[in-house]
């Protein structure tokens, strides 16, 4: 690291410690050339990949547009924000286990239904009848089918 003061290129860390929970680590630096002291922050950098829209188009992911899309689903949902934050950061993290540059958007679609039918069946059938475009109400019904079964009860 260059030195602030001098422009030196030869520094040494004098102290090392964890801030920010452990999300960042601070560096006390001295410069070998004129000996002044600095501080440095060292933060991971983790990037979301790019989204490839069903229509081809490749556009920057975009967090709030995700959660509200959550939250619209959630709507009158006794569901607290603090769960919701939980199910974004879950989500955030699978799409960086990816570790693609891009993904398509029908995979961060299907993390959103995975996590509402964690958080609230209802929210989860609001989303998933806006996307996979249900038709009519036997399409609806067939997905509460579906959950039902998945939580053990008998489809109607």
């Amino acid at each position: 690291m260059h030195c602030p003061f001098c422009k030196a290129e030869d520094t040494k860390v004098i102290d090392s410690r964890l801030v920010a929970e452990g999300d960042q680590i601070r560096r006390r630096r001295e410069c070998t050339s004129c000996n002044e002291r600095f501080t440095t922050f060292e933060t991971a950098e983790l990037v979301i990949p790019r989204v490839i829209k069903s229509d081809g188009r490749r556009q920057p992911f975009d967090e709030s547009k995700l959660r509200h899309g959550m939250l619209h689903a959630l709507q009158k949902r006794n569901v607290s924000i603090d769960r919701v934050d939980a199910a974004l950061n879950h989500i955030l993290h699978k799409l960086r286990a990816t570790g693609e540059r891009e993904v398509k958007s029908r995979l961060i679609g299907e993390l959103v239904m995975a996590e509402l039918k964690q958080l609230d069946s209802v929210a989860y059938v609001r989303f998933a009848s806006v996307y996979r475009d249900f038709k009519d109400i036997d399409a609806f019904r067939a997905e509460i089918d579906s959950l039902n079964t998945a939580n053990g009860i008998e489809p109607t």
